[in-house]
Order: structure tokens, then sequence, then C-alpha cells
């Protein structure tokens, strides 16, 4: 892909994040409602930061950066190379939402001077196409966070329309089993087109027969387990997953509330009564094995999960569609042949894998010798093995990424305790 052909792509992608942010109050923008999230200017900032500091700054002629504080406010990490600690980023009240929105049109207009302007250059497209992923990977962020911080007002603001979830059809396909080989199977990307590091390199993983769930687990079948006790018995519960229930008092999904009707479940288009047909989002590790031990299953490995999608299309509910919560499945969306219904889209799936490195990983490096080749270290830095402690594997994608983002070799990772994202359940179990 050529720096020329890229503009249509940056284009879109410039102007997504600006549309996302479009329905917001200024107040809305300004505000962290809990210290894993950010505010949606910190967001706003950070990804128009990313363009200024890894690209402008090394091609612009002459360069001048936009204001010198944006340097620390903005910035993932600080002069040492620590990232900064997100508690702090609800306390930046200046700059101003508009000054915010200033210094992205101002960098957007001399990025695409840049981009149309450059001869070919083999760093400058990388650093462009992951500038690129980085953003879309904000926009995600950008629709978690707001989630979260609606969801603490008395007012229960919409930032989608109703209608968006009015339209879903009832029942949903039962849940059946799928028989998988497994063998040695290789795992990992392959191809000519943009991937993280962490999905490299790819190699050679021996699986054990394995069956996986046709769908997600719904809300109506994670309510029974509730209703069975399940947040009471501690003997279905990582050790330190009930420790967790205790600690944090936990005793139903994040985003589900009781009341005289029953349950119902906040949503980005308010709150809605539940739907038990649609699948269960926003669980922790901790609960979604909680509820694999207590159905006689567990969660899958990324690998067993990776087997199975690679021999899928990849079809769901992606944010393209501006639904922003996932769908029910359909008895159409399941058959013969290992086909899984919600695999890719709709929510984010747990598997019990550590994240860690492939083997024979390397850290993202272009070319020892290249002199921008410590700038593309710093840009990947969030992707790396920097990252690789104490968080477990999620696959598949969700309702709020754009379809064009995934992969099956894609990994995201996330802390055991972590429910304020788009995830889910899907069970497996060995083949005896």
């Amino acid at each position: 892909m050529t720096l020329s052909s890229l503009f249509p792509q940056y284009t879109a992608i410039r102007n997504r994040t600006k549309d996302l942010v479009e329905p917001l109050l200024d107040e809305d923008c300004c505000v962290q409602s809990m210290p894993e999230t950010s505010p949606v200017k910190w967001h706003l900032g950070h990804v128009t930061w990313f363009f200024e500091n890894f690209v402008l700054r090394h091609y612009e002629k002459p360069f001048k950066t936009f204001h010198n504080a944006f340097d620390t406010i903005f910035s993932s990490y600080n002069p040492s190379g620590q990232p900064h600690p997100n508690p702090k980023r609800g306390l930046f009240t200046r700059p101003s939402l508009p000054v915010t929105r200033d210094y992205w049109r101002n960098v957007n207009e001399r990025m695409d001077r840049l981009l149309n302007q450059s001869a070919e250059d083999e760093m400058l497209r990388m650093l462009f196409v992951l500038g690129m992923h980085h953003e879309q990977q904000h926009q995600e962020l950008i629709l978690t966070d707001i989630k979260h911080l609606f969801s603490q007002s008395p007012l229960n603001p919409c930032y989608n329309s109703p209608q968006a979830l009015q339209s879903d059809r009832a029942g949903t396909s039962p849940l059946e089993w799928h028989t998988f080989d497994g063998g040695l199977v290789e795992a990992g990307y392959q191809g000519e087109g943009f991937s993280y590091d962490n999905e490299s390199p790819r190699h050679k993983q021996h699986l054990q027969p394995y069956q996986l769930a046709s769908r997600l687990i719904t809300n109506g079948e994670y309510l029974q387990f509730m209703e069975a006790g399940g947040y009471d018995e501690p003997s279905v519960w990582l050790v330190e997953g009930w420790d967790w229930i205790k600690a944090s008092g936990c005793s139903h999904p994040l985003y589900w509330r009781r009341n005289d009707g029953g349950w119902e479940e906040f949503t980005l288009s308010g709150p809605m009564p539940m739907n038990p047909d649609l699948p269960a989002i926003h669980m922790s590790l901790y609960e979604a094995d909680a509820f694999a031990r207590w159905s006689g299953a567990r969660l899958p490995t990324e690998f067993e999960w990776e087997n199975a999608a690679s021999r899928q299309e990849i079809k769901g509910c992606f944010a393209d569609n501006n639904r922003f919560h996932p769908s029910p499945a359909s008895a159409g969306d399941t058959g013969k042949n290992g086909k899984l219904a919600q695999l890719y889209g709709d929510a984010w799936e747990w598997t019990r894998s550590s994240y860690s490195p492939y083997p024979g990983y390397n850290q993202a490096k272009p070319n020892d010798s290249e002199p921008l080749s410590r700038v593309w270290n710093e840009a990947v830095g969030e992707y790396n093995s920097r990252s690789m402690v104490n968080q477990y594997v999620l696959r598949g994608g969700s309702c709020i990424i754009p379809k064009e983002r995934i992969r099956s070799s894609f990994r995201n990772f996330l802390p055991a305790s972590t429910c304020w994202q788009f995830s889910a359940i899907r069970l497996a179990r060995d083949v005896t």
C-alpha cells in the first residue's frame, strides 16, 4: 500500500473519531469515572499526539509542536518511559475541549499535507498505518469509557438512539457443541497486511480434541447461574476470583440493575429491559471462569479459539452498523462443519490463556540500522512484551470496533478483574 493510497482510509478513520465525539456535551468529555478509563478529551488529544509525536516530529519540515505541554498531557508515557497514571488524566481541566479540537484539526491538516507531498518512504508508511490502527483502538475506548461514565448518572443519559436496540428478534438458537479434532496446528499471523508484533511469529501448537459452544452465553443463561447462588458458592470460583467477589461486593454483571419489574441492563442507548436472548457482556475473567465451572465446562484456550476461527468468514455485529450492542444469535447463524455464531464481533471472548510471547517472539523493529527504529519501538510499546504479565487473552472483537480491525490472529489482553470492556463467555470442553 503506497502513501497516497492511504489517504481515503486515513481520512475516514480521523473523521470517525470526530463523529464519535460529536453527540457528547463538553462536560461529558472532561470527566473520568474510574482509574481504568480516560476522559474522551484525553483520547481525542492522545490520538492526535500520536501523529504529531511519531510522524510529524520526524518528517515535517519545519516542525513546530502545537503546544509543548501537550507532550506531557496527551502522551501515554512520561519522559522516563513509564506509563502515566491514568487517574490523573481526569485532573486536566485545561486545555479545554475546544482547544483540544483545534489541536486535532491542526495536526490533521499537517498530516494531510505530509501524506500528499511526501515521496514513498517505508518507515513513514508503517507509522501512518500503525497510527490508524492505534486510533481505531481509542475509538473503542471512547465508547467503553463513555458508557461507564454515563452509567454513573441518575439521568441515565443515552449516547446512542434507543431505537438501535428495539428491532431485536425474539428467541435465540439453542446452545450446541461443535467438535474439533485438534492435532498439530499453526497459530499466529500470516499475510502481507498489518498486524501487531504480539501476533507473531506464526508457529505450531498441539491441541487435544476439543469442543466449542455454538454461540455466546446469554443473559438468560447467566441469570440461571445467579439464581442458583453462583455468586455465593466459592467452589466454582478461582481463589483470586473469590477474593475479588468478597472485596468488591459484586453479585451481578457490571451494568445489570434490579428494579421492581426485574432486571434491566444499562447500554449506550440508556437503560433497557434485560433481553434474555442477548449475550451476557461486561464479564470479568473471574465471572466467565466461574460460570464455565458451574456449567461443567471451561473456557477455551486462545489456540483452540483461533483454530476454529481461522476456518470461518469474519462476519458479525461490529461498530460499522452503529448499534454498539451485541445481537442475538439466530438458528441460521450456526450449522454443521463447525460454524460458530458470534465468533467475530458482538463481544470479546475470554480465553484461559495468559498473555505471553509466542515461541521465537522478538519485539517489532524493522531494522536496527534504521535511524527511526527507536521511534518505531516507542510507537509499538503498548503491544509488545512490556505488557505480557498478569493479563489474559481475549479474542474475536466486539460490537464497538470496526470489522476491518479484526482477524483470527488478533490478541486482546486484559487483567482478570476487567469488566468494563465488552467481554463475554464462550464455553469449551474436552473430548473424552
